[in-house]
């Protein structure tokens, strides 16, 4: 009954998903070509959308901030999604292509917001009602956004999960102020690992329900996480600042046997491909980070985990799959403006898998 007063009041307030959106549930088969990205005022122009569609991708991830809401009033929130919902290039990729997304601070409502954010339930569903989630999903009947889609062609299976990092992360720990200018960087650095095993990133519910998802049978595993999973510490949000939690996801996956697991991340305001070797999990993580879409940092950071290039500019991420292979490749890359590959990255599927050698 709240969630149900709650959805209509966000109607009332005219929030409405694009009439003409391309569903997922539309997909036939199984994506062989995913985009995804993050981190896109939805003040400046995205005319990078518009490369993406020209790259027909079967499949759109977004990974959080893709508006920067910013409030704790309920009715900015609204104007500030119908911003985005006008641009005109943003109209022509919903259009085109079926959308996923998850949020991460600045879309809950706030600077590094955490369940502390008083609004998460406007935010919510504001969220749901924009993206167009159907109300028979099971994200709009529990806490957190966190949700999974699954595509098979009979032969393989792709499984994309949405992890919700915001809604249940209990708040970080902060560095003193001596260390948070450290290596000459303009902007602080804020966070330092935090060990206190109590303290969480996804809630003990969505640990449940992430167990039971990597429990189902699959091929490839997309993970997709707003903060950034494989790379080492530099002093902003991220899975380091909670070990326990990062080493807590590797045991899972390590102990549900779940293959195929590739983690796509936002935030940074860069991107970068990071590979986290074999250690608690049997075979590599790689982490594809795409961000961002407008919004881009031209500092950025050490990454001793790092393949390739640090990415400076506007760009995208594409995960290519050759489904039609007996062990199928994947294809990681980070896009241009102009449609170059700036990271292009790309191994068979069968070595994320336990049994297979350490590659």
């Amino acid at each position: 009954m709240v969630w149900t007063l709650v959805l209509m009041a966000c109607m009332k307030g005219g929030l409405e998903p694009p009439v003409d959106a391309r569903r997922v549930t539309a997909i036939e088969g199984i994506p062989s070509r995913i985009a995804f990205g993050s981190c896109a005022r939805q003040g400046k122009p995205q005319p990078i959308l518009d490369r993406i569609v020209a790259e027909r991708p079967d499949l759109m991830v977004y990974l959080g901030d893709n508006v920067y809401l910013d409030t704790e009033h309920e009715g900015r929130m609204h104007a500030k999604y119908r911003r985005l919902l006008r641009r005109p290039e943003f109209g022509r990729l919903r259009a085109a292509v079926p959308t996923v997304a998850t949020w991460d601070d600045h879309d809950l409502g706030a600077n590094d917001a955490n369940r502390e954010y008083p609004k998460r339930e406007a935010s919510k569903a504001a969220f749901v009602r924009f993206w167009g989630l159907a109300e028979t999903r099971d994200v709009l009947h529990r806490p957190g956004i966190y949700d999974v889609h699954e595509f098979t062609n009979g032969a393989r299976t792709l499984q994309v999960i949405m992890l919700d990092t915001r809604w249940f992360l209990d708040p970080l720990q902060e560095n003193p102020p001596d260390r948070q200018r450290a290596y000459d960087f303009p902007f602080k650095h804020d966070y330092q690992p935090d060990h206190d095993e109590t303290r969480t990133i996804l809630g003990e519910a969505q640990w449940a329900w992430l167990r039971t998802q990597l429990e189902r049978p699959a091929d490839l595993r997309l993970i997709a996480s707003s903060i950034q999973f494989g790379h080492t510490y530099n002093g902003y949000e991220s899975w380091n600042n909670r070990p326990h939690e990062k080493d807590r996801l590797q045991r899972l996956i390590r102990d549900t046997g779940a293959e195929g697991v590739v983690v796509l991340s936002g935030d940074v305001h860069w991107g970068e491909l990071s590979r986290l070797e074999p250690a608690i999990v049997d075979y590599p993580l790689y982490d594809m980070t795409s961000s961002g879409l407008n919004q881009i940092w031209k500092s950025t950071e050490y990454n001793g985990n790092r393949v390739g290039e640090v990415v400076d500019e506007e760009h995208f991420g594409l995960l290519d799959v050759d489904w039609s292979a007996p062990d199928p490749t994947v294809r990681l890359r980070l896009m241009s403006m102009d449609g170059k590959a700036l990271v292009d990255h790309a191994f068979p599927l069968s070595t994320l898998s336990p049994q297979s050698p350490k590659n």
